[in-house]
Protein backbone atom coordinates (compact mmCIF):
# COMPACT_ATOMS: atom_id res chain seq x y z
CA UNK A 1 0.00 0.00 0.00
CA UNK A 2 1.14 3.46 -0.43
CA UNK A 3 -0.45 6.44 0.15
CA UNK A 4 -0.70 9.67 -2.63
CA UNK A 5 -0.99 13.44 -1.15
CA UNK A 6 -3.63 15.25 -2.91
CA UNK A 7 -2.45 18.17 -5.17
CA UNK A 8 -2.98 21.63 -4.02
CA UNK A 9 -5.64 23.47 -6.30
CA UNK A 10 -6.44 26.74 -6.51
CA UNK A 11 -10.45 27.67 -7.41
CA UNK A 12 -10.41 27.86 -11.61
CA UNK A 13 -13.01 30.38 -11.17
CA UNK A 14 -11.59 33.98 -11.80
CA UNK A 15 -12.30 36.06 -8.20
CA UNK A 16 -14.79 38.28 -10.08
CA UNK A 17 -17.34 34.86 -10.66
CA UNK A 18 -16.72 34.11 -6.82
CA UNK A 19 -17.99 37.26 -5.95
CA UNK A 20 -20.58 37.13 -8.20
CA UNK A 21 -21.51 34.02 -6.85
CA UNK A 22 -21.42 34.49 -3.09
CA UNK A 23 -23.63 37.64 -3.94
CA UNK A 24 -26.40 36.01 -5.48
CA UNK A 25 -26.48 33.41 -2.58
CA UNK A 26 -24.83 30.61 -4.87
CA UNK A 27 -21.57 28.92 -3.91
CA UNK A 28 -19.03 28.23 -6.14
CA UNK A 29 -19.46 24.58 -7.02
CA UNK A 30 -17.38 24.28 -10.08
CA UNK A 31 -14.17 25.07 -8.25
CA UNK A 32 -14.39 22.32 -5.68
CA UNK A 33 -15.86 19.25 -8.12
CA UNK A 34 -12.72 17.14 -9.12
CA UNK A 35 -12.58 16.04 -12.77
CA UNK A 36 -11.52 12.47 -13.77
CA UNK A 37 -10.10 12.24 -17.39
CA UNK A 38 -10.42 8.83 -18.72
CA UNK A 39 -7.90 8.58 -21.80
CA UNK A 40 -9.01 5.49 -23.94
CA UNK A 41 -6.24 3.97 -27.01
CA UNK A 42 -8.97 3.62 -29.21
CA UNK A 43 -12.60 3.86 -28.22
CA UNK A 44 -13.49 2.11 -31.71
CA UNK A 45 -13.13 -0.93 -29.44
CA UNK A 46 -16.09 -2.57 -27.30
CA UNK A 47 -13.21 -3.64 -24.46
CA UNK A 48 -11.84 0.44 -24.45
CA UNK A 49 -15.89 1.83 -23.79
CA UNK A 50 -16.69 -0.39 -21.56
CA UNK A 51 -13.56 0.70 -19.52
CA UNK A 52 -15.17 4.30 -19.90
CA UNK A 53 -18.26 3.25 -18.86
CA UNK A 54 -16.79 1.97 -15.63
CA UNK A 55 -14.95 5.00 -14.95
CA UNK A 56 -17.55 7.28 -15.82
CA UNK A 57 -19.96 5.39 -13.22
CA UNK A 58 -17.39 5.47 -10.30
CA UNK A 59 -16.89 9.35 -11.01
CA UNK A 60 -20.58 10.02 -10.37
CA UNK A 61 -21.05 7.47 -7.48
CA UNK A 62 -17.88 9.70 -5.91
CA UNK A 63 -18.89 13.25 -7.03
CA UNK A 64 -16.44 13.96 -9.78
CA UNK A 65 -16.79 15.15 -13.54
CA UNK A 66 -15.85 12.53 -16.27
CA UNK A 67 -14.00 13.69 -19.46
CA UNK A 68 -12.93 11.36 -21.63
CA UNK A 69 -10.18 11.28 -24.86
CA UNK A 70 -9.32 8.87 -27.43
CA UNK A 71 -5.98 8.47 -28.41
CA UNK A 72 -6.40 7.04 -31.81
CA UNK A 73 -3.33 4.05 -31.25
CA UNK A 74 -1.08 6.63 -31.48
CA UNK A 75 1.83 7.51 -29.01
CA UNK A 76 1.93 11.27 -29.95
CA UNK A 77 -2.22 11.57 -29.59
CA UNK A 78 -1.61 10.25 -26.10
CA UNK A 79 0.32 12.99 -25.12
CA UNK A 80 -1.84 15.51 -26.76
CA UNK A 81 -4.50 14.42 -24.66
CA UNK A 82 -2.68 14.14 -21.66
CA UNK A 83 -1.38 18.15 -21.91
CA UNK A 84 -5.19 19.14 -23.56
CA UNK A 85 -7.14 17.36 -20.42
CA UNK A 86 -4.06 18.90 -17.74
CA UNK A 87 -4.37 22.64 -19.60
CA UNK A 88 -8.42 22.13 -19.15
CA UNK A 89 -7.79 21.36 -15.35
CA UNK A 90 -8.27 17.81 -14.93
CA UNK A 91 -7.65 16.60 -11.67
CA UNK A 92 -6.51 12.69 -12.31
CA UNK A 93 -6.29 10.57 -14.73
CA UNK A 94 -7.29 6.72 -15.58
CA UNK A 95 -5.41 5.42 -18.98
CA UNK A 96 -6.06 2.19 -21.01
CA UNK A 97 -2.32 3.10 -22.66
CA UNK A 98 -1.94 2.84 -26.36
CA UNK A 99 1.36 0.47 -25.12
CA UNK A 100 2.97 -0.24 -21.87
CA UNK A 101 6.26 1.35 -23.79
CA UNK A 102 4.88 4.48 -24.71
CA UNK A 103 4.04 5.39 -20.92
CA UNK A 104 7.39 6.90 -19.49
CA UNK A 105 7.21 10.06 -20.92
CA UNK A 106 3.77 9.99 -19.89
CA UNK A 107 4.11 9.04 -16.44
CA UNK A 108 7.03 11.78 -16.36
CA UNK A 109 4.81 14.51 -17.10
CA UNK A 110 1.68 13.95 -14.97
CA UNK A 111 4.91 13.62 -11.62
CA UNK A 112 6.17 17.26 -12.93
CA UNK A 113 2.21 18.28 -12.01
CA UNK A 114 1.44 15.79 -9.13
CA UNK A 115 -1.62 14.65 -10.91
CA UNK A 116 -2.44 10.93 -9.70
CA UNK A 117 -2.66 8.68 -11.97
CA UNK A 118 -4.71 4.71 -12.82
CA UNK A 119 -3.78 2.11 -15.35
CA UNK A 120 -6.62 0.32 -16.59
CA UNK A 121 -6.34 -3.05 -18.59
CA UNK A 122 -2.64 -2.79 -19.67
CA UNK A 123 0.22 -1.33 -17.21
CA UNK A 124 2.94 0.58 -17.45
CA UNK A 125 6.58 -0.23 -18.67
CA UNK A 126 8.87 -2.77 -16.39
CA UNK A 127 10.40 -0.36 -14.20
CA UNK A 128 8.00 2.43 -14.14
CA UNK A 129 7.40 3.40 -10.42
CA UNK A 130 5.47 6.95 -10.78
CA UNK A 131 2.02 5.55 -10.91
CA UNK A 132 -1.20 5.91 -8.50
CA UNK A 133 -2.26 2.34 -9.01
CA UNK A 134 -3.07 -0.65 -12.23
CA UNK A 135 -5.67 -1.99 -12.46
CA UNK A 136 -5.45 -5.34 -14.81
CA UNK A 137 -6.50 -8.99 -14.88
CA UNK A 138 -3.84 -11.85 -13.15
CA UNK A 139 -2.39 -11.98 -16.54
CA UNK A 140 0.43 -14.30 -15.94
CA UNK A 141 -2.42 -16.43 -13.96
CA UNK A 142 -4.89 -16.19 -16.70
CA UNK A 143 -1.88 -17.11 -19.76
CA UNK A 144 -0.61 -20.30 -17.43
CA UNK A 145 -4.45 -21.12 -16.27
CA UNK A 146 -5.72 -21.14 -19.99
CA UNK A 147 -2.85 -22.42 -21.51
CA UNK A 148 -3.60 -25.87 -19.52
CA UNK A 149 -6.98 -25.83 -20.37
CA UNK A 150 -6.31 -25.17 -24.09
CA UNK A 151 -3.91 -28.22 -23.97
CA UNK A 152 -6.24 -30.29 -22.70
CA UNK A 153 -9.16 -29.69 -24.98
CA UNK A 154 -6.39 -29.99 -28.30
CA UNK A 155 -5.23 -34.07 -26.78
CA UNK A 156 -9.02 -34.48 -26.13
CA UNK A 157 -9.29 -34.32 -29.84
CA UNK A 158 -6.41 -36.19 -31.03
CA UNK A 159 -3.40 -34.13 -31.32
CA UNK A 160 -1.10 -31.64 -29.00
CA UNK A 161 -0.45 -29.35 -31.17
CA UNK A 162 -1.89 -25.84 -30.45
CA UNK A 163 -1.94 -22.48 -32.51
CA UNK A 164 -2.62 -18.83 -30.58
CA UNK A 165 -4.04 -15.53 -31.41
CA UNK A 166 -2.20 -12.79 -29.59
CA UNK A 167 -2.56 -9.37 -28.23
CA UNK A 168 0.53 -7.06 -29.57
CA UNK A 169 3.26 -8.09 -27.91
CA UNK A 170 4.53 -4.40 -26.62
CA UNK A 171 2.05 -4.45 -24.15
CA UNK A 172 3.01 -5.85 -20.90
CA UNK A 173 0.02 -7.47 -20.28
CA UNK A 174 -0.12 -9.63 -23.74
CA UNK A 175 3.93 -10.45 -22.47
CA UNK A 176 2.29 -12.13 -19.11
CA UNK A 177 -0.62 -13.89 -21.07
CA UNK A 178 2.56 -15.52 -23.26
CA UNK A 179 4.94 -15.98 -21.07
CA UNK A 180 2.13 -17.90 -18.33
CA UNK A 181 0.86 -20.16 -21.76
CA UNK A 182 3.98 -21.12 -22.59
CA UNK A 183 4.82 -22.61 -19.40
CA UNK A 184 1.92 -24.69 -19.48
CA UNK A 185 2.39 -25.86 -22.85
CA UNK A 186 5.89 -27.15 -21.94
CA UNK A 187 4.86 -28.70 -18.55
CA UNK A 188 1.37 -30.50 -20.13
CA UNK A 189 3.17 -31.47 -23.38
CA UNK A 190 1.23 -29.34 -25.99
CA UNK A 191 3.46 -27.46 -28.92
CA UNK A 192 2.61 -23.87 -29.57
CA UNK A 193 3.16 -23.72 -33.08
CA UNK A 194 1.95 -20.36 -33.86
CA UNK A 195 1.54 -17.16 -32.44
CA UNK A 196 -0.18 -14.20 -34.37
CA UNK A 197 -0.31 -11.05 -33.13
CA UNK A 198 -3.22 -8.56 -33.78
CA UNK A 199 -2.67 -5.08 -35.14
CA UNK A 200 -6.13 -3.71 -34.89
CA UNK A 201 -8.10 -6.29 -32.57
CA UNK A 202 -10.79 -6.69 -35.30
CA UNK A 203 -12.38 -9.64 -35.59
CA UNK A 204 -12.02 -9.50 -39.63
CA UNK A 205 -8.27 -9.75 -38.55
CA UNK A 206 -8.72 -12.32 -36.53
CA UNK A 207 -11.15 -14.21 -39.61
CA UNK A 208 -7.80 -13.76 -41.87
CA UNK A 209 -5.27 -15.35 -39.31
CA UNK A 210 -7.44 -18.26 -37.94
CA UNK A 211 -7.56 -19.54 -41.58
CA UNK A 212 -3.74 -18.74 -42.24
CA UNK A 213 -3.23 -20.29 -38.99
CA UNK A 214 -4.55 -23.82 -39.97
CA UNK A 215 -3.68 -23.81 -43.84
CA UNK A 216 0.15 -23.50 -42.79
CA UNK A 217 -1.30 -26.48 -39.77
CA UNK A 218 -3.89 -28.61 -40.22
CA UNK A 219 -3.29 -30.24 -37.23
CA UNK A 220 -3.80 -28.00 -34.83
CA UNK A 221 -6.54 -29.13 -32.35
CA UNK A 222 -6.80 -25.67 -29.97
CA UNK A 223 -7.04 -22.19 -30.70
CA UNK A 224 -6.27 -20.07 -28.08
CA UNK A 225 -7.59 -16.63 -28.20
CA UNK A 226 -5.79 -14.18 -25.95
CA UNK A 227 -8.92 -11.26 -26.93
CA UNK A 228 -12.37 -11.34 -27.78
CA UNK A 229 -12.56 -10.66 -31.10
CA UNK A 230 -9.84 -13.74 -31.38
CA UNK A 231 -12.47 -15.89 -30.20
CA UNK A 232 -15.06 -14.59 -32.75
CA UNK A 233 -12.67 -14.70 -35.72
CA UNK A 234 -11.58 -18.17 -34.97
CA UNK A 235 -15.50 -19.60 -34.31
CA UNK A 236 -16.59 -18.12 -37.58
CA UNK A 237 -14.01 -20.10 -39.56
CA UNK A 238 -14.22 -23.17 -37.80
CA UNK A 239 -18.04 -22.85 -38.71
CA UNK A 240 -17.50 -22.17 -42.19
CA UNK A 241 -15.04 -24.90 -42.51
CA UNK A 242 -17.25 -27.59 -40.62
CA UNK A 243 -14.68 -27.71 -37.75
CA UNK A 244 -16.91 -26.45 -34.79
CA UNK A 245 -15.82 -28.48 -31.62
CA UNK A 246 -13.33 -30.90 -33.91
CA UNK A 247 -11.09 -27.65 -32.88
CA UNK A 248 -11.41 -26.26 -29.61
CA UNK A 249 -11.79 -22.17 -28.76
CA UNK A 250 -10.94 -20.63 -25.72
CA UNK A 251 -10.19 -16.92 -25.55
CA UNK A 252 -10.33 -14.37 -22.68
CA UNK A 253 -12.08 -11.06 -21.95
CA UNK A 254 -15.96 -11.92 -22.65
CA UNK A 255 -18.55 -10.22 -24.31
CA UNK A 256 -22.27 -10.50 -25.69
CA UNK A 257 -21.38 -11.76 -29.07
CA UNK A 258 -19.13 -14.61 -27.47
CA UNK A 259 -21.18 -15.14 -24.33
CA UNK A 260 -23.65 -16.11 -27.01
CA UNK A 261 -21.01 -18.65 -28.76
CA UNK A 262 -20.22 -20.26 -25.65
CA UNK A 263 -24.03 -21.32 -24.93
CA UNK A 264 -24.50 -22.11 -28.64
CA UNK A 265 -20.78 -24.67 -28.48
CA UNK A 266 -18.78 -22.57 -30.72
CA UNK A 267 -16.63 -21.85 -27.80
CA UNK A 268 -15.42 -23.96 -25.15
CA UNK A 269 -14.46 -21.21 -22.79
CA UNK A 270 -13.97 -17.66 -21.95
CA UNK A 271 -11.79 -16.38 -19.33
CA UNK A 272 -13.53 -13.57 -18.21
CA UNK A 273 -11.61 -9.92 -17.68
CA UNK A 274 -13.60 -7.37 -15.86
CA UNK A 275 -13.62 -4.12 -18.33
CA UNK A 276 -16.14 -2.34 -16.88
CA UNK A 277 -14.42 -3.46 -13.05
CA UNK A 278 -11.50 -1.74 -14.18
CA UNK A 279 -12.48 1.25 -14.58
CA UNK A 280 -14.20 1.54 -11.71
CA UNK A 281 -11.28 0.55 -9.24
CA UNK A 282 -9.07 2.75 -11.34
CA UNK A 283 -11.40 5.78 -10.40
CA UNK A 284 -11.50 4.37 -6.90
CA UNK A 285 -7.92 4.40 -6.64
CA UNK A 286 -7.32 7.88 -7.77
CA UNK A 287 -10.45 9.48 -6.12
CA UNK A 288 -8.42 8.21 -2.84
CA UNK A 289 -5.54 9.79 -4.05
CA UNK A 290 -6.78 13.00 -4.27
CA UNK A 291 -8.43 12.67 -0.59
CA UNK A 292 -4.76 11.86 0.64
CA UNK A 293 -5.78 8.33 1.33
CA UNK A 294 -3.91 4.77 1.00
CA UNK A 295 -4.02 3.43 -2.20
CA UNK A 296 -3.08 -0.12 -3.93
CA UNK A 297 -0.21 0.46 -6.43
CA UNK A 298 -0.77 -2.88 -8.12
CA UNK A 299 -4.51 -4.35 -8.45
CA UNK A 300 -4.37 -7.63 -10.28
CA UNK A 301 -7.84 -9.02 -10.88
CA UNK A 302 -8.64 -12.58 -11.23
CA UNK A 303 -9.96 -13.72 -15.06
CA UNK A 304 -12.25 -16.51 -14.00
CA UNK A 305 -12.77 -19.51 -16.38
CA UNK A 306 -16.69 -19.83 -17.89
CA UNK A 307 -17.90 -22.46 -19.80
CA UNK A 308 -21.73 -23.20 -21.22
CA UNK A 309 -21.88 -25.13 -17.95
CA UNK A 310 -21.02 -22.96 -15.41
CA UNK A 311 -22.58 -19.71 -17.25
CA UNK A 312 -25.70 -20.35 -14.90
CA UNK A 313 -23.93 -20.38 -11.90
CA UNK A 314 -25.00 -16.89 -9.33
CA UNK A 315 -21.01 -16.11 -9.23
CA UNK A 316 -20.61 -16.29 -13.03
CA UNK A 317 -23.78 -13.12 -13.44
CA UNK A 318 -22.10 -11.28 -11.39
CA UNK A 319 -18.85 -11.23 -12.62
CA UNK A 320 -19.92 -10.47 -16.15
CA UNK A 321 -21.74 -7.40 -14.50
CA UNK A 322 -18.34 -5.83 -14.49
CA UNK A 323 -17.45 -7.13 -18.10
CA UNK A 324 -19.53 -5.15 -19.83
CA UNK A 325 -22.58 -2.74 -19.23
CA UNK A 326 -25.96 -3.88 -19.44
CA UNK A 327 -26.66 -1.48 -22.88
CA UNK A 328 -24.19 -3.55 -24.24
CA UNK A 329 -26.32 -6.56 -24.44
CA UNK A 330 -28.02 -9.68 -22.52
CA UNK A 331 -25.74 -11.82 -20.26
Amino acid sequence: MNSTSPRSRSSRLPLALVCAAILLGGPARAADKPTVAYLAPSLDISYWQWVGYGVKQQATRLGMDYVEYTSENSPAKQMDNIRTALTRGVDAVVIGPVSSTSTPPLLAYLKSRNIPVAFAGIGPQAGQQDYTSAVTANNYDTGKAQGRFVCQLAKERGSNQVGMLSLPQDRENAQKYLKGAREAFASDGCDLVQVLETRGLTVNEAVTQAKDMLTAHPDIRAIYGMYDEAGTGAAKVLATQGLTGKVAVVTADGSPTTIKLLREGALQGIFLQEAVGQGIDGTEQVHRALQGQPTTRDLALVMPLVTSETLKDPQALKTLERVYPPSAGAY
